[in-house]
């Protein structure tokens, strides 16, 4: 295989760019995308590498298609590649939805009624879409099942991250003493330059703030502090990606006070219809906070906070992921880990989003409608969510 000449950091951006304006669909998308541009057209790696690149994204927790965007550039042009590929992927989705948030924030009673209550709406049917698609694939047989809706039980009863943290913990013990995966083929070695003792130095990092951060933010008092610690908790501890992210961060920043309920759904609703990945939700979140920081701060803050774990844990297992890999007690622990991130999402379909987002019969009517939309007759996220939002407006413009 001869890949095209075409290397260093600005070509990488200049690529990663393109795709962040243009991939819509979620993280199994971008992985399409991904594969169409730097497998087939640009050969950058064959199919095997690339496969096992996903395989290893799809194990460390965080956003899976952001994962492989950052090993893609690292593999290409080392650490300045890894940093073009993550800003051209995510900007443009983080710059429309910190823009979103400050018309909100300055102009909310401004905007054409029930705009942003059916952005509330299709967040329901985005979600139940999620859920459905995961628990098929994640969930084929009934111990996995039962650790879904055990770990969903538990946060529906006990709300918040200490739950969450507790769920993930069990079904990966659970899965250790139930599950035996299949036996796993033979893969192509990644073309990386970083030797292990460069990834046990990031993989060290990763946990020194994972738990240096909650210790930090309460020996010093904060509210920049504890935004860090919380979007890098919600990146460094959700398995799944992508809609996986919802309860840790509703527990984060609506329970806190940080983040109005409607803002948050308005604002998930929202990022449903903006290419790129959607952990740049977090771009949102941290534009609407009700104290500092806030806006245009708020929002950088946030989004590094939560793709800071990204990074580390990609350049700190890359080395590793060969050995690691094939360890069948590694892959029993993650099937059961899955498991729970399901349970995890099914529990955040009710609470906030079925019961933040419906408030009556025609709530109930658009949102099936959305997912009849979405599942079966196959539309692109972002149309459903301009439709939901122009019926929104329009029923609350009749109603008003």
């Amino acid at each position: 295989m001869k890949p095209d000449g075409s290397r260093g950091a600005w070509p990488v951006f200049l690529v990663f760019l393109r795709l962040g304006l243009t991939s819509f669909g979620g993280p199994v998308a971008h992985l399409g995308y991904f594969r169409t541009e730097f497998v087939e057209r640009r050969r950058w790696l064959g199919d095997a590498a690339y496969a096992d690149l996903v395989a290893l994204c799809q194990f460390l927790p965080g956003p899976a298609s952001s994962q492989v965007g950052l090993a893609l550039g690292l593999m290409r042009a080392g650490y300045a590649g890894a940093l073009a590929a993550w800003a051209g992927f995510t900007l443009p989705s983080a710059l429309a939805l910190v823009a979103l948030a400050l018309g909100i924030a300055h102009s909310g009673d401004a905007l054409p009624a029930g705009l942003l209550q059916g952005l509330k709406v299709v967040a329901v049917a985005v979600v139940a879409q999620a859920v459905w698609g995961m628990a098929r694939s994640l969930c084929p047989d009934w111990p996995r099942r039962l650790m879904m809706l055990a770990a969903a039980a538990l946060l529906i009863v006990w709300p918040g991250t200490l739950a969450q943290l507790l769920a993930i913990g069990l079904a990966a013990l659970a899965g250790l003493a139930w599950l035996r995966p299949a036996a796993d083929g033979p893969h192509e070695p990644l073309p990386v330059a970083l030797g292990p003792r460069a990834g046990a130095a990031w993989l060290a990092l990763f946990f020194m703030l994972l738990g240096g951060l909650p210790l930090l933010a309460a020996v010093f008092p904060s509210q920049a502090l504890a935004v860090v610690d919380a979007f890098y908790r919600a990146g460094a501890l959700v398995f799944g990606g992508g809609h996986v992210v919802l309860p840790l961060l509703q527990a984060s920043v609506v329970s806190n006070g940080w983040v109005g309920n409607d803002a948050f759904l308005a604002g998930y609703g929202a990022a449903q219809a903006v290419p790129g990945p959607l952990f740049t939700f977090a771009a949102f979140l941290g534009a609407s906070m009700e104290s500092a920081p806030t806006g245009w701060t708020g929002g950088l803050l946030a989004l590094l906070a939560i793709f800071v774990p990204a990074f580390l844990l990609v350049a700190g297992a890359l080395p590793f992921w060969s050995v690691l890999r094939v360890r069948p007690r590694v892959r029993a622990a993650l099937l059961g880990i899955n498991a729970a991130v399901v349970g995890l999402l099914l529990a955040a379909l009710w609470n906030p989003v079925i019961t933040g987002g419906i408030r009556g019969p025609g709530d109930v009517l658009l949102a099936l409608a959305a997912l009849l939309a979405l599942m079966r007759w196959k539309w692109p996220p972002w149309v459903v969510v301009a439709a939901c939002a122009a019926l929104g407006w329009l029923t609350g413009s009749l109603q008003a």
